[in-house]
């Protein structure tokens, strides 16, 4: 059973949380009652979680001795040694063969399928090389994230807004680099280099990075919500939820600057209460506005 416990951990369940990011087309194509969809939608959901945790495990075999050096991610199992190599390459196979399965036998879905092995073997290069190198990292991890919402698209059938594409590639930026600083700020308290590319940023530069960002991310949701084709179908009052977005946002920024813990943003998602609250706020007004005040 302890074994079992460190090949959970291993795995990163709790990163799965990213993986909702399929059900965006859906939910802002306001087809989240349609069943099949939905069906569909976490089928390649539990597809999506085992090939993002093969890659989690290839992420930690690369990184073991950095790792070590890291406050939190010396815990991890290959790192600690609770889990050997041996056996994390075949689980690497393993959950790979699983998901595959599902887009194939079960979703028979091959774009879909296509869209998945293309963020396997770019999450690969990124493991093995890319994410030394400067912003190519946090580039495509929110290519990553935009795959997510063209697999809801495609397995649903769900043409997607390009502003939902621009704000998923923006806010998975965002969350990117809150982590690179974070790993800058390690680097400048305790001189333990936690990722090769540290050199390539400081705190000046993320700093700025991120407020650009978070504030071309703003404008862009305001953008969305006052689009003819959002106003046509729900009406001219979406925009009042820019309000939780304004307030979320600022959270996060105080977590990054204030705080200084942006190191895993699906922790914060997971267990900070005030991000937690605006978020299901955010969702409630959202719902409602489209439903009766269109």
């Amino acid at each position: 059973m302890s074994k079992i416990k460190y090949f959970l951990q291993l795995m990163r369940i709790h990163q799965w949380v990213k993986n909702f990011f399929i059900f965006l087309p859906l939910f802002f194509a306001f087809k989240m009652n349609q069943i099949p969809l939905l069906i569909a939608d976490v089928w390649a959901f539990i597809g999506f979680c085992f090939v993002a945790s093969s890659i989690y495990i290839v992420n930690d075999w690369n990184d073991i001795e950095a790792d070590r050096l890291h406050p939190e991610k010396r815990n991890r199992p290959l790192a600690l040694g609770t889990v050997s190599r041996k056996e994390a390459l075949s689980l690497i196979f393993i959950l790979l063969a699983i998901s595959v399965s599902v887009y194939l036998f079960i979703l028979k879905n091959y774009v879909a399928l296509a869209l998945l092995l293309s963020y396997f073997v770019l999450n690969i290069f990124y493991s093995l090389k890319l994410k030394h190198i400067p912003i190519i990292d946090i580039s495509i991890v929110a290519v990553g994230f935009v795959i997510r919402i063209f697999v809801g698209g495609v397995v649903t059938d769900t043409p997607l807004s390009r502003w939902i594409v621009v704000m998923t590639f923006l806010l998975a930026i965002f969350l990117a680099l809150g982590k690179r600083r974070d790993d800058v700020v390690i680097y400048e308290k305790t001189g333990d280099k936690v990722r090769k590319n540290v050199d390539g940023y400081n705190t000046p530069f993320l700093n700025v990075a991120i407020v650009i960002v978070a504030a071309i991310m703003i404008v862009a949701y305001i953008m969305y919500t006052v689009s003819p084709e959002v106003t046509e179908r729900n009406g001219d009052n979406l925009y009042l939820t820019s309000f939780f977005v304004f307030v979320g946002l600022f959270r996060y920024l105080q977590i990054v600057f204030v705080e200084e813990r942006s190191g895993n943003p699906t922790q914060i998602f997971l267990k900070d209460n005030f991000i937690r609250i605006v978020l299901i706020l955010w969702a409630v007004s959202f719902f409602v506005i489209t439903s009766f005040f269109k």
